[in-house]
């Protein structure tokens, strides 16, 4: 026997969570736990750092929560060609991307991100259905005139939902 103590080693490491066929399964407890046929899944605060197989999984899908996680960018989402609305409030976007293939998109929430370049909106200009597009809590929102550069950038969405932010620099 040794005359030291053994020491015992713990690490704080955080395991990155993946969207899982089985997570889906558990969170569509509505449409009897099938997939394929899922028209919306609910995958708020899940530490999700990465969107993926959903668009291989649940081409059906036209509501897709995924607000309150760590997702970094817009990815593996063009195939939901029925995809109508989309909730990635409270993530880490910096870039809107990736969106082209979404051809019912009408609505989605970029709400507090990390969205910083305004002209990457422009992304959205083949979204022809986008009606309502949510950016408060972004940095790009604090650009003298983003509102305007929005409205001309996409001419689809409803005035209505651009909300003038207090926030904005003066003069806007």
């Amino acid at each position: 026997k040794s005359r030291f103590p053994r020491q015992r080693v713990t690490t704080t490491e955080t395991q990155m969570v993946f969207i899982t066929e089985e997570l889906i399964r558990r969170r569509a407890e509505h449409n009897d736990c099938e997939i394929l046929t899922l028209e919306e899944v609910s995958l708020h605060q899940q530490d999700i750092e990465r969107i993926q197989h959903v668009d291989r999984w649940c081409r059906e899908l036209r509501i897709l929560y995924l607000q309150n996680n760590l997702i970094p960018r817009i990815e593996n989402v063009g195939r939901l060609k029925k995809l109508e609305y989309l909730n990635l409030a409270l993530n880490n976007i910096q870039v809107i991307e990736n969106l082209e293939g979404c051809e019912s998109l009408r609505k989605l929430d970029l709400t507090v991100n990390f969205v910083g370049l305004l002209s990457s909106v422009e992304s959205l200009r083949h979204n022809a259905h986008l009606r309502e597009l949510f950016l408060v809590g972004n940095p790009c929102t604090e650009f003298q005139g983003y509102r305007q550069y929005v409205v001309a950038a996409l001419p689809q969405l409803k005035v209505s939902a651009l909300p003038q932010t207090s926030s904005a620099k003066p003069g806007f």
